[in-house]
């Protein structure tokens, strides 16, 4: 039985993005967050705010060129997931020093307790996962990326 079921649920239409390119990570807080808002209907600024804050607290990026920026928000309906490929890596403070080309933004309803851990413990699952990261920077378009986020990825042990 397997076990990496990916995280596909929580990424809706239009939250994927390919190729972005920012300069700096306040400069990809901002088309993540633009993107956020496009798809939950909240505020830019709010959900900056909140990751910039969370931000705070201990850089998000973790190693092997990936990051996962979170925070709670009051108003939003579900855990939502924004997935982002960068085309040139970032400088994002993450713990390896290693700059940052895989980014999901992971959000939470304010009292989703238990619901934002396992969603944040299912995406940190699936980047710790080097053939996982490998496929997700392979992905020719959003399709292939959601195919690979969604768990599908082939020859994987159960």
């Amino acid at each position: 039985m397997t076990s990496h079921g990916g995280f596909a649920d929580l990424v809706g239409p239009g939250a994927i993005l390919i190729g972005i390119e920012a300069a700096s990570k306040d400069a990809l807080f901002e088309q993540l967050a633009a993107t956020a808002a496009e798809v939950t209907g909240l505020p830019a600024t709010r959900i900056i705010e909140r990751v910039r804050e969370r931000e705070t607290l201990g850089a998000t990026g973790f190693g092997q060129g990936a990051a996962i920026p979170h925070a709670r928000l009051a108003g939003l309906e579900a855990v939502t997931a924004v997935v982002a490929r960068l085309a040139t890596g970032v400088d994002y403070g993450a713990l390896d020093t290693e700059a940052v080309d895989v980014v999901v933004l992971l959000l939470s309803p304010d009292g989703a307790g238990a619901d934002h851990l396992k969603a944040l413990a299912k995406v940190s699952r699936a980047l710790r996962d080097p053939d996982t990261l490998a496929a997700m920077r392979a992905a020719g378009d959003a399709r292939a990326l959601r195919a690979v986020i969604g768990g599908a990825l082939v020859g994987q042990p159960g």
